[in-house]
């Protein structure tokens, strides 16, 4: 029986391709759009599932004096990991970690430098579960200068001698040896903490390290299993006030974030250095939600087209009824056949997904697989989801056709028009309403992408180079400036201690107004050489830029003007000019010398916060700022390389376009945007298909009304507008309930940006005529072809 069923439907897939080949290829479309969002999930879902232990990481909320708004940093001080281990029985142990980027190290003659390295406790390898291949895990960071190499580090050094107890050096500002006490295997990608080697914390302790108040390093906990998160975190307050002297403890509060949770739910906490693909998880579950849309919006297809085509299947249940076949038995068949349809449909979504995923890993910058064979439970998630998308799809139009009775199916008195029409009229709407949204979404989403990177900062980033500087090359600094100022190819040359666009450090300072007592606050610093501001065009509000001869080096600052309003809060009538020459700055040793006007140091997803600049040469810089002469970018570049080489034969040339590493700052945004564009012209694209469907199966089933219309004397376009009517009544029912809901929607999504564009009613107005022009263009090739045929033929038939 079952290879009967097995053959019937071959010969009726086989029958009607071409309503066959519109349900494999939306429902191949919506499967593999599901394949490609699933393995995306999943990469994001197992990020640090290997770790066993109950750990948790220690954040930090910051809201000192001064600050527009507190920020949540993943920051914590040094002495936070003891002294939480000592008050609180439910931290079972804990470890510190501190990055270094850049960090080169030498055998003998063989210098590399490693991306990143971590310095961190001897209890690291106690907490986290990455794999130690040589050496052990319990000892091998307690004593100073101890080093575990991971094996493509220790590959490099070493090539294939055996790295154990082997000196390696670290060339820095001074040389300090590191003994390799450990191997481990390299780093999962599906791992927060990316490292290429680990070095124990105590090699670089210094007395200031174990004082309250710096924030310089990432805390992590094991806690007791079953302990309530939430009562240990009430008891911060009483903690902090504790230990840390006057009234600054009011100034932080803590909080403890799971392990395996960080890397999806952490997107509002900045300084978050150790976070590698750092992702939303509110997108990842927003892509998820779209993939299923569109999925259904392909199931909807087939029941749309069954139940329409539902007379063709009539006879044969009716026959099949009247030798004795049961509902169940034909309900069983016609689930078989879907299932059957949805596996060939598996089966082209696979090679789809294939052909597609280079593009999806380069959007992503994830390296997802499709690996059916190496992972078993991949391979029975398909095809589970085949068979649930067959017998979601099937379900409806097998009860439906095996309902028939025989009696009237016979005697040919049954219409599938009849109470199901209306059936249709809604899911094609429901169809059509989920692709408006999605195009409106997009739409908005773009414009809200394109608005952030398009507007003004309040300073110039064309042909601007960054080159990252270390301790040893700052002390070179100064010439390495003149050198390259000494060409025309270079039309400015800058030093800082960071990059705008980043997440810029905050720190403390002393303002003394012109009556009262000296202010303490906190506010965004930046160390700059004197020609700073003129290389980025940051323009001046009120007084003069940093001496050009030196003699205000650490004197002078540069203050912005929501700095400027929050030290005149207690003085609301003075103006900002009164501000230039009052003491301000680090013990308050300083005066402000300027006002700039505010721009946005950080991403447009920040309001401008409190900021001052400072020309403190002694702090050292960063990262060099280069402007080019325009249009001599390769010849420019060419020359910074060769005096690079020249200056610093050790170093690697490394450089970035600041507009680059902008668009690095919105890259997540650019994801999301591109992965809803691109689902929501899936979405539109499966509606369309159904409605070609329809649209052929309608023309179809009314040849013999056109042909009767035609020879009546009705035009061509009297035909496609009685074929297209219907539909285009069905397409603008769906506009009007997608309004809306969109607008609701992107309401409550553009509240999350500082800045933002309006909610243009042309959107939506566009968004109908493309989804009615669209629609109109896919029905137009079976109503112009029913239109302009020979009525002579379709009446012959009678």
């Amino acid at each position: 029986m079952i290879k009967s069923y097995f053959k019937i439907a071959l010969r009726n897939l086989w029958k009607s391709k071409f309503f066959s080949a519109i349900n494999i290829i939306g429902l191949s479309i919506g499967i593999a759009a599901c394949i490609v969002i699933m393995l995306f999930v999943s990469y994001e879902k197992s990020f640090d599932n290997f770790h066993t232990k109950n750990i948790y990481r220690l954040s930090e909320v910051q809201k000192f004096p001064g600050m527009v708004s507190s920020q949540k940093v993943a920051l914590s001080m040094y002495p936070m990991g003891p002294t939480l281990k000592n008050d609180y029985p439910a931290i079972k142990n804990f470890t510190r970690v501190k990055w270094n980027n850049k960090y080169q190290l030498a055998n003998q003659s063989k210098r590399i430098f490693l991306p990143q390295v971590l310095f961190t406790d001897s209890t690291f390898l106690n907490i986290f579960d990455f794999k130690l291949v040589k050496g052990d895990r319990r000892t091998a960071l307690a004593k100073p200068n101890s080093v575990i190499l991971t094996q493509q580090t220790a590959q490099k050094l070493f090539g294939d001698q055996d790295p154990m107890g082997k000196t390696i050096a670290h060339y820095g500002s001074d040389t300090v040896n590191f003994a390799v006490t450990g191997v481990m295997a390299d780093v999962p990608q599906n791992s927060q903490l990316q490292f290429d080697g680990l070095m124990s914390l105590s090699s670089i302790y210094e007395s200031w390290m174990n004082s309250w108040g710096g924030n310089w390093l990432n805390t992590y906990v094991e806690l007791v299993p079953g302990t309530n998160v939430k009562a240990l975190e009430s008891k911060m307050p009483a903690y902090l006030k504790k230990h840390i002297k006057g009234d600054g403890w009011k100034q932080y509060e803590l909080f403890y974030t799971p392990l395996r949770d960080v890397h999806a739910v952490t997107n509002d906490v900045g300084l978050d250095y150790l976070n590698y693909q750092k992702f939303d998880g509110q997108s990842t579950n927003l892509f998820s939600i779209i993939a299923l849309v569109v999925l259904v919006i392909a199931c909807v297809n087939f029941m749309n087209l069954t139940t329409a085509r539902s007379t063709e299947r009539s006879k044969e249940v009716g026959i099949r009824k009247s030798i004795g076949a049961h509902r169940n038995q034909l309900a069983a068949q016609f689930l078989g056949e879907t299932v059957l349809l949805s596996f060939f449909s598996l089966l082209l979504a696979i090679g789809m997904v294939k052909l597609c995923l280079p593009y999806v890993n380069q959007l992503s910058q994830r390296n997802l697989e499709l690996s059916l064979f190496s992972n078993p439970a991949l391979l029975l998630a398909l095809l589970v989801l085949s068979v649930v998308v067959g017998l979601v799809s099937g379900l409806y139009p097998a009860v439906f056709l095996s309902s028939f009775q025989p009696v009237k199916v016979l005697k040919g008195t049954v219409s599938s028009a009849t109470g199901k029409s209306g059936l249709r009229n809604a899911l094609v709407v429901g169809q059509f309403t989920s692709a408006v949204f999605l195009m409106i979404a997009t739409v908005f989403v773009v414009k809200q992408l394109r608005f952030m990177q398009k507007r003004d900062p309040g300073f110039s980033r064309e042909q601007i180079v960054t080159i990252p500087l270390n301790k040893v090359i700052n002390k070179k600094y100064d010439a390495f400036k003149q050198q390259l100022l000494g060409n025309t190819l270079i039309a400015g040359v800058t030093g800082a201690q960071d990059v705008l666009g980043s997440h810029l450090d905050q720190t403390g300072v002393e303002y003394k107004p012109a009556n009262g007592p000296l202010r303490q606050l906190a506010s965004t610093q930046l160390i700059v050489d004197q020609d700073f501001l003129t290389l980025y065009d940051i323009k001046m509000a009120l007084g003069k830029n940093f001496s050009a001869d030196g003699t205000g080096y650490g004197k002078e600052y540069i203050i912005n003007e929501a700095l400027a309003k929050e030290l005149l809060k207690d003085e609301p009538k003075t103006p900002y000019s009164k501000l230039i020459g009052r003491r301000f700055g680090f013990d308050s040793l300083g005066v402000i010398t300027g006002i700039a006007k505010d721009f946005n140091f950080n991403s447009m997803h920040h309001k401008v916060e409190t900021m001052f600049m400072a020309n403190i040469k002694d702090w050292g810089y960063s990262q060099v700022s280069v402007k080019i002469a325009p249009h001599k970018t390769e010849q420019a570049l060419a020359f910074i390389k060769s005096k690079w080489a020249a200056e610093f034969p050790d170093y690697p040339f490394e450089y970035q376009f600041v507009d680059d590493h902008f668009n690095e700052v919105y890259q997540a945004d650019n994801q999301v945007s591109q992965v809803i564009g691109i689902l929501a012209g899936l979405a539109i694209f499966i509606s369309c298909l159904g409605l070609l469907g329809l649209a052929s199966y309608s023309a179809e089933k009314r040849i013999k009304e056109i042909g009767v219309r035609k020879v009546m004397g009705a035009s061509v376009n009297n035909i496609v507008f009685l074929l297209s009517g219907n539909f285009l009544k069905l397409i603008i029912l769906a506009n009007i309930i997608a309004w809306p809901l969109a607008w609701y929607t992107m309401h409550k999504w553009l509240n999350n940006f500082a800045y933002r564009v309006s909610i243009d009613w042309y959107v939506f107005a566009l968004v109908a005529l493309a989804s009615i022009f669209i629609a109109l263009f896919t029905i137009s090739f079976q109503s112009i072809k029913a239109a302009v045929a020979n009525p002579v033929k379709s009446l012959r038939i009678e």
